[in-house]
Formats: structure tokens, C-alpha cells, sequence
């Protein structure tokens, strides 16, 4: 196997894994990962703003927004207007939320926190300057993205090959 092929196959396996672990989710709690990640963030700040949600789990006010409208309909988060300033809405974990959140597993970006913490500082800067430089071979560094691991729709931007 030619060595470009060897780091397709690995890439491939990255994504697998990834498609994987969200099938999982999927089935075991009927969420996805961002949906995950947005109950754990709510959580975590009691009474959260969408700036606050935002912020914490690297994604753009707009994208929280939608996923609590998806989360606010199965009734696992209730919003609420400020009486003191309109423009700020609290989010708040319901009963309902708060049970599966509990029964959640873990996102796959934990496993991987863990992992690559545990790497020698070295080791970490030569990994990300190579994930980088895949990014940049794939014409992907403009392409909006977090530190979610899931696989799905691209909601920014189109490839653009020059």
C-alpha cells in the first residue's frame, strides 16, 4: 500500500470511528453530539445565556439557537426571557433533560481529550501540526467547525477547489 493510501485508510478510520460513536448516541439517547454537548454546557452554567452555551462548546449563537429549538421540542430545556433586560434569555435543563443527560454517555471528544492530554507536550504540537496540514491539503481551514466530533452535513461553506 503506497503511503498516501496508508493516511486515506487512517483518515478513513477517523471518520468511521466517529460515525460510529454518533450512531451509538443516536440510538442510546435520540441525540446528537452538539445536542449533547448543549445539555452538558446548560448544566454546567445554571441559568445559561446562548452567548454563555455558545462560547463554552465553540459553536456560533445561531447553531445553539437551533439546537434548542430541536431540544426546547422534546422538552428537555425550557427557555425564559429576562424580566429585567428582554433581549437576554436563561436555559435551563428540564426534569426530563437532566435524566438524559444523566443516562448520556460520554462524548467521543472526551476520550480523545483524555488521550491526548496524557501525550508529551511535543507530542501534542507535532500531532496538531499535522492535523492541520491534512486540514490544508483537503482545502478544509476555511471551513467552519468546532471541537464536536460528529459526522454530518457541512452547514457552512462549499469546498472551493482553485
Amino acid at each position: 500500500m503506497k503511503k498516501y493510501e496508508e493516511r486515506l485508510v487512517s483518515l478513513r478510520q477517523v471518520i468511521r470511528a466517529i460515525d460510529l460513536y454518533s450512531k451509538k448516541l443516536s440510538k442510546e439517547t435520540g441525540l446528537t453530539s452538539p445536542q449533547l454537548l448543549v445539555l452538558q454546557a446548560i448544566a454546567d452554567h445554571d441559568d445559561a445565556m446562548v452567548k454563555e452555551v455558545a462560547e463554552t462548546i465553540n459553536l456560533s449563537s445561531a447553531t445553539i439557537t437551533s439546537i434548542l429549538d430541536r431540544l426546547e421540542k422534546r422538552q428537555l430545556v425550557t427557555r425564559t426571557r429576562s424580566v429585567t433586560d428582554k433581549r437576554k434569555v436563561g436555559i435551563r435543563l428540564t426534569e426530563q433533560g437532566k435524566d438524559i443527560l444523566k443516562d448520556s454517555p460520554k462524548p467521543l471528544q472526551a476520550h480523545f481529550i483524555a488521550r491526548f492530554e496524557s501525550m508529551e507536550d511535543w507530542d501534542q504540537s507535532q500531532m496538531l501540526a499535522t492535523m492541520q496540514r491534512i486540514s490544508s491539503m483537503m482545502d478544509a481551514e476555511d471551513l467552519d467547525a468546532s471541537p464536536v466530533l460528529e459526522v454530518g452535513q457541512i452547514h457552512q461553506q462549499e469546498y472551493k477547489h482553485d
